[in-house]
């Protein structure tokens, strides 16, 4: 009997674009999870706070993924006061769906390589898996503590699952060369961003009159 599987996907979302979707799909197919939550956050600790309201990019994560099947909208860091650690969050969502359900929490490779920054990082594995995306060539750089971690947890995607937390694996996707801070400059700079961002958040940004300026 197979566990239940659950992805996490976390950011500022500040806007999310065709890329954050992307990624999610990609790691719910390639893994076989049975659903992705996308999961905005309130205060980013190694990230400036965002200049749009948590309201907004909520709403603009809702359109994004609406009619999307295995693809929703998880509040939780939201609501929670301070900044969005990522380790109370996968403690909290244990102690929430107990012990067999499996929990990848989904990365970039970007993400990876600043990972020993994180608050307490060590005990992420504790209560998920990780799923690393990494673009071509796929190769990463980490610093000396990460490699021996990486080599002590690290599985093949098909064996990810096999266990509902303390592994990880890397995933190779294909490039998507978006960010969401070019985006905002883009839209600040009153340049045309059809087709980087689901149809629906564009209309919501200009309904809206956000990124207007470029922060």
């Amino acid at each position: 009997m197979n566990r239940p599987a659950i992805g996490i996907l976390g950011g500022t979302f500040n806007p999310v674009h065709v890329g954050h979707l992307r990624g999610a799909l990609d790691c719910r197919d390639l893994l076989g999870l049975d659903s992705i939550r996308l999961m905005p956050a309130r205060l980013p600790p190694l990230k400036a706070t965002p200049g749009v309201s948590a309201a907004h990019r909520a709403r603009m994560l809702d359109l994004a993924v609406e009619g999307m099947a295995g693809l929703t909208v998880d509040r939780r860091e939201l609501d929670r006061e301070g900044l969005s650690f990522t380790v109370d969050t996968l403690r909290e969502l244990r102690q929430e769906l107990g012990p067999e359900v499996v929990i990848v929490f989904i990365m970039g490779a970007d993400s990876l390589q600043r990972l020993n920054h994180w608050q307490d990082w060590e005990l992420l594995l504790d209560h998920a898996s990780i799923a690393v995306l990494s673009r071509p060539p796929g190769d990463l750089q980490l610093p000396p503590e990460l490699q021996g971690w990486l080599k002590e947890h690290e599985v093949s995607p098909s064996q990810l699952l096999k266990q509902a937390e303390g592994a990880v694996t890397r995933l190779l996707q294909p490039a998507l060369d978006i960010s969401s801070s070019a985006l905002r400059l883009a839209v600040a700079g009153g340049r045309n961003v059809r087709y980087l961002l689901p149809d629906r958040v564009l209309e919501y940004i200009n309904d809206h009159g956000l990124y207007r300026s470029a922060k």
